[in-house]
């Protein structure tokens, strides 16, 4: 869910290198279609708005049964000092990325294999403490604290997630070029790991917590060791 960019689509990618039949969705037909030729193998897109109840609950009810649920469904409102922080920016930054993971769960749950997975996808801002981010925390923080509890009840399903750090992908495409490197370069001078990261680093997360029938209630850092207490 959300595959036609970013993060979504490489993992996608992930699967497809493995001969795995895989469906992605998205609300743009063209970015769909795009994505689905980059990807290859045994790749289809599906248009779907993940803000849609009805339509997430007939994609599901009409797609037969699934082995892995990957939910890379974003959005970017939410940020910004918290003095001035808009509470319906807030508001439409959960509408655009927790309810949409929340049903999409939901509405998966009858149609995934018992001992399949799911994997989430939120953020490192859930647990940083960078001013500017208390309402990107509190929306990546609400899927997170879900994690365990999930993995427990809906046993032996597995759910995970994997919480990305600064990540180069069109997400950022928002931020003029100029500041957009200086942020990077300046991110990466302070990161153990050098860089900020790649679509495919996550990606890789993705896949090993898929594959892993022994990892459940995990949510995984993937930031390049930016979340470390380095001192710096």
């Amino acid at each position: 869910m959300g595959g036609s960019s970013g993060i979504g689509e490489a993992a996608a990618a992930a699967f497809a290198a493995d001969g795995a039949e895989v469906v992605i969705t998205g609300r743009s037909r063209e970015r769909l279609d795009a994505a689905v030729a980059r990807i290859g193998g045994k790749t289809t897109g599906a248009q779907l708005d993940a803000a849609d109840a009805e339509a997430v609950a007939a994609f599901f009810a009409e797609g037969g049964a699934l082995d892995h649920l990957v939910v890379a469904v974003s959005g970017a409102a939410g940020s910004g000092p918290f003095a001035q922080l808009d509470l319906a920016e807030l508001a439409t930054g959960f509408d655009a990325k927790f309810w949409p993971q929340v049903r999409v769960l939901q509405a998966a749950l009858p149609h995934l294999r018992a001992d399949g997975s799911v994997t989430l996808i939120t953020a490192a801002s859930a647990r940083a403490a960078f001013p500017g981010t208390a309402g990107l925390a509190a929306i990546n923080g609400a899927l997170q604290a879900m994690v365990p509890p999930l993995a427990v009840e809906l046993a032996p399903l597995r759910i995970n997630a994997v919480s990305p750090g600064v990540i180069d992908t069109p997400w950022w495409d928002r931020v003029p070029t100029d500041q957009r490197k200086a942020l990077f370069d300046g991110l990466a001078a302070t990161t153990p790991a050098g860089r900020v990261g790649r679509a495919e680093d996550v990606a890789r997360a993705i896949h090993m917590l898929a594959a892993n029938t022994f990892v459940t209630g995990v949510v995984l850092d993937c930031t390049g060791g930016a979340n470390l207490p380095t001192g710096r």
